[in-house]
């Protein structure tokens, strides 16, 4: 039977199916969802807030949790859409603010541009590039010196747990 969920702050309601995950109802929804670890709870892609209806989720399991703990704007009510199941109705979700970036040439193309919004490290969800600032080839330097973000190293080092 299927459940009903509501996106905010875009205001749109969609259908799951019980135990459907979250993750689903934001690619139904045409949402730009990186997936960067291919649905396996280990970046902060899918992040999400659950503003109401946390009790009508899957538990958090501990890869969620580890997962959680390292991404920078985690909340109480932060959940991995990916691993949320949704088990009854009434689940509001609220989406982080930005757009997270699967890569530094992803940010590389709008040197001498303005980030129209704020740019989120994939795994930690860290604000690489705030909303408004110009982007330029010196900070490009300073991210591409940061050890952090390997991204394809970490998926490749990192195992299922």
């Amino acid at each position: 039977m299927a459940k009903t969920v509501r996106l905010e702050p875009i205001a749109q309601e969609t259908s799951v199916e019980t135990n459907g995950n979250l993750l689903s109802v934001l690619i139904n929804k045409d949402l730009d969802v990186l997936r960067e670890c291919g649905g396996r709870g280990m970046c902060a892609t899918c992040h999400v807030y659950v503003t109401e209806g946390m009790n009508q989720l899957s538990p958090i399991n501990r890869r969620e949790q580890r997962t959680l703990e390292v991404i920078t704007t985690c909340r109480p009510n932060s959940r991995l859409a990916c691993q949320a199941r949704v088990q009854g109705n009434g689940v509001i979700v609220e989406l982080p603010a930005g757009m997270y970036i699967n890569s530094l040439q992803d940010i590389e193309v709008l040197i001498g541009r303005r980030a129209e919004q704020n740019l989120l490290h994939p795994i930690t969800g860290q604000v690489l590039v705030e909303e408004g600032k110009l982007i330029t080839r010196s900070m490009m330097k300073q991210l591409e010196a940061t050890p952090t973000f390997r991204v394809s190293e970490y998926f490749s080092n990192s195992s299922e747990a």
